[in-house]
């Protein structure tokens, strides 16, 4: 094909979409489905509506080619798990006696049931149900959510496109079973699972689809030759079946790297890639293999994951030459839009200039399409759309919201010193251990309490003008009291004050600080029903005055034993919020990390003893490349250091972090320099304990015995059986026992059983501990 007829060709889709709802319709159907108060049919009914919605939300952009199959109640891999047959034999019986009620006893478990492992997707704060797999595993085709999501789309009258996590990326996303030998490798099953793969592919192109998409993200890591083998041989047979639609094989996230020959000479008819990251070096590589001659191109130029207005020029210019390196180049996304808000409109606080710097899905939806129709008939059809989007780029450029001097001059004088603390580790310890007085095995909870009935009315009494601030404050003040009461009843060492305050563990400190931006409807999906509204990073970073000192030392007074400070720390509220990518991210986190040393600084002088900096996504936000990592890691730790290096060495720093592969991290979680770490261990049965073992890492640690992100209560026993296999790996002088993270999506019922049997458990190892 010409560069004339390529470009002719074009056309606009994406990856997937947000599955929420404008007022988060899925959410409250799902829970009111888990309460008895919606009927399966009436979940089912309520999904097929938004599904069709969003559909013709894109048809009505332009979007010329729409994906099915990318919805979910809960998550697409776990979707994806029920396509292949690979139910855990413990799910095996709620699944047989009920399909809808067996999905979700494999997400959140049951009282019975432990659930699936659950960790974040990537470098993203998508959590994902990780795969179990064994020797034993047998694989069976079950398209029929696949099939019946592209039969309601073709219904409608649209083109569609079934998306379906590629074999490899599955394979790669898994674990071993339980029982299972902990080297056992999931991608010796792919000639097993293959089969499966083309049962499926046959069924959807029976159902209609002309094309099927298969997400591979997994190989723009770094992947060993034996995986690259692997990802070749799994597109050689697919590429080479007869019976089956055409294949576009996705990546995002990054570049492709040595997986792009692979897949560049597989028997496949398209790739999707994306040139949002290091486009020009994208560019070049895929030139490099030859380009895709005879196959089709769909280009992600779109930043599918921030929120910022596409530049327009700049895309086309990658756009322009990809042309002749393909059959045909379609635009996109660079990712599946689930990971951003559904719709800028819907927001009324934002200043209207400001808000024309932002894009979500349906937005970006309509810069798809635009880049396609300017693409196929040129620029000066879309003449208007450029000079628009010059002059909202210039005004973010030139706002002062995006460039205070003061701040700068701040983090321009930053020392080496500033991020140390006065005395090492070994040293302060003591005077810690001192003051604090705490016995062996201290327990402790995260930080957060569940946020009650009550307290939400107040919350939206107050927004209502229903109640005044001093009557919302006095409501806050009970809560405190009672999250206290409660744990000095349940005989918890370490108290915290429960943040009934809070919103969110980065949107409160966000709404508190110069340069971030608030939304009231930018909702996204963390895992199953809980969304999340990341603030927007938007400008340089500074602290009016202090955020959490008056409720910290309101607690405080309120009983004898430590309350622990709790503040989200700065490599987590870059990571959980929309980022600016005006500067580097480096810089962006110092700016917080001094906001953030400020607060510190305030908490340490009003008398609290112990300070939490929660840092849960500095895995996740790791570079998927290893050549990556070091430069991050830099940054990263060098900015916690700076947010608590200042205080003084009888202070103990606490920090937390969840939901992610912390091994090849262990090294950046010594050079923290915090003295105390608690961890997600539950779900993977003390795997993190082990890992800073190996490490021989020294400073203390607790790694979680209650999963959080589950209903069911673990008993005392349960409970007692993770600390003890952590005692195999951490001393006793060393171990903490806390939850994996904060309580605030729990109910108040299970919280306090739960945290009952986890005292109970530390009190019974703590007396099969030797006396001195």
């Amino acid at each position: 094909m010409t560069t004339e007829s390529a470009a002719a060709a074009a056309r606009a889709t994406v990856y997937g979409y947000p599955r929420q709802g404008q007022n988060r319709e899925l959410k409250k159907a799902i829970e009111g489905y888990w309460k008895g108060r919606v009927t399966a049919d009436t979940l089912r009914a309520t999904a097929a509506d938004l599904r069709r919605t969003h559909w013709r939300q894109l048809a009505d952009a332009g979007i010329g080619e729409v994906p099915t199959g990318d919805f979910s109640y809960y998550d697409h891999v776990l979707d994806t798990t029920v396509m292949v047959g690979a139910i855990p034999r413990r799910h095996r019986e709620a699944v047989a006696a009920d399909r809808l009620d067996g999905y979700f006893a494999m997400a959140r478990g049951t009282q019975d049931v432990a659930p699936l492992e659950m960790t974040k997707w990537f470098d993203t704060n998508y959590h994902y149900l990780v795969p179990e797999l064994g020797p034993d595993t047998v694989f069976a085709a079950d398209s029929g959510k696949q099939v019946g999501e592209l039969t309601e789309a073709l219904a409608l009258g649209l083109t569609a496109r079934p998306v379906l996590v590629g074999p490899v990326t599955y394979l790669l996303l898994a674990k071993p079973a339980p029982g299972v030998a902990s080297d056992f490798d999931p991608l010796t099953l792919l000639d097993r699972l293959l089969p499966v793969y083309a049962e499926v592919l046959a069924d959807l192109r029976a159902a209609g689809a002309g094309w099927v998409q298969l997400d591979e993200p997994a190989l723009v890591q770094d992947r060993t030759p034996a995986e690259l083998n692997a990802a070749a041989r799994a597109y050689r047979e697919l590429g080479a079946l007869t019976d089956r639609p055409k294949l576009l094989v996705a990546s995002y996230f990054d570049r492709l790297g040595d997986a792009l020959p692979v897949l560049a000479k597989a028997p496949v008819d398209g790739l999707a890639l994306d040139f949002t990251e290091s486009a020009a070096a994208h560019v070049d590589a895929l030139a490099a293999v030859g380009g895709l001659p005879g196959k089709r191109l769909v280009a992600g130029v779109v930043n599918g994951r921030n929120i910022w207005v596409n530049d327009l020029t700049a895309s086309l210019t990658t756009l322009g030459t990809l042309l002749g390196l393909a059959d045909r180049v379609d635009v996109a996304a660079s990712c599946s839009l689930l990971h951003v808000p559904l719709d800028t409109t819907a927001e009324r606080d934002i200043d209207p200039q400001i808000l024309r710097w932002l894009a979500f899905a349906r937005q970006k939806a309509t810069e798809i399409v635009t880049l396609a129709q300017g693409l196929a008939r040129g620029t000066g059809a879309i003449a208007a759309e450029l000079a628009a989007n010059r002059a909202d780029l210039a005004s973010r450029a030139n706002s002062r919201l995006t460039h205070d001097p003061a701040v700068r001059a701040h983090a321009a004088a930053v020392t080496d010193a500033d991020a140390r603390r006065s005395q090492p580790y070994g040293e302060r310890t003591a005077a810690q251990r001192a003051h604090l007085g705490l016995p062996l095995l201290p327990t402790t909870t995260i930080g957060s309490f569940p946020q009650t009935t009550e307290l939400r009315t107040a919350r939206a009494d107050l927004r209502a003008g229903r109640i005044d601030t001093a009557g919302y404050e006095e409501r806050i003040r009970s809560e405190i009291r009672e999250a206290l009461a409660f744990q000095e009843k349940a005989g918890l060492d370490v108290l915290v004050h429960g943040e009934p305050e809070r919103n969110d563990m980065v949107q409160y400190f966000a709404e508190q600080l110069t340069g971030y931006l608030a939304t009231q409807h930018g909702w996204v999906q963390s895992y199953g029903t809980r969304y999340v509204r990341p603030p927007i990073l938007a400008g340089d970073i500074s602290r009016p005055e202090p955020m959490t000192v008056r409720w910290t030392t309101y607690a405080q007074s309120c009983t004898e034993r430590p309350v622990k400070g709790m503040l989200t720390g700065p490599v987590t509220m870059l990571a959980w919020s929309f980022v600016r990518d005006d500067q580097p991210l480096g810089a962006t986190a110092r700016q917080v990390a001094l906001a953030l040393r400020d607060e510190v600084g305030d908490l340490e002088a009003a008398g609290t003893p112990v300070i939490q900096v929660d840092e849960p996504a500095l895995r996740e936000t790791l570079p998927l490349r290893a050549a990556d990592h070091a430069a991050y890691l830099s940054w990263a730790t060098e900015a916690f250091r700076l947010t608590t290096g200042g205080v003084r060495p009888g202070t103990q720093i606490h920090t937390h972090m969840c939901y992610a592969e912390f091994g090849d991290i262990v090294q950046a979680i010594d050079d923290l320099d915090a003295d105390v770490i608690s961890l997600e261990a539950a779900r993977s049965h003390m795997q993190v304990a082990r890992e800073l073992a190996a490490h021989g890492y020294l400073r203390e640690a607790g790694p979680g015995v209650y999963d959080i992100h589950s209903p069911r209560v673990p008993s005392a026993g349960e409970t007692t059986a993770l600390l003890r296999t952590a005692l195999k790996a951490i001393p006793a002088e060393r171990l903490w026992v806390n939850p994996d993270c904060g309580l605030k999506t729990r109910g108040w019922a299970e919280t306090r059983a739960s945290l009952e049997n986890l005292v109970a458990a530390a009190r019974t190892v703590r007396g099969e501990l030797p006396t001195s």
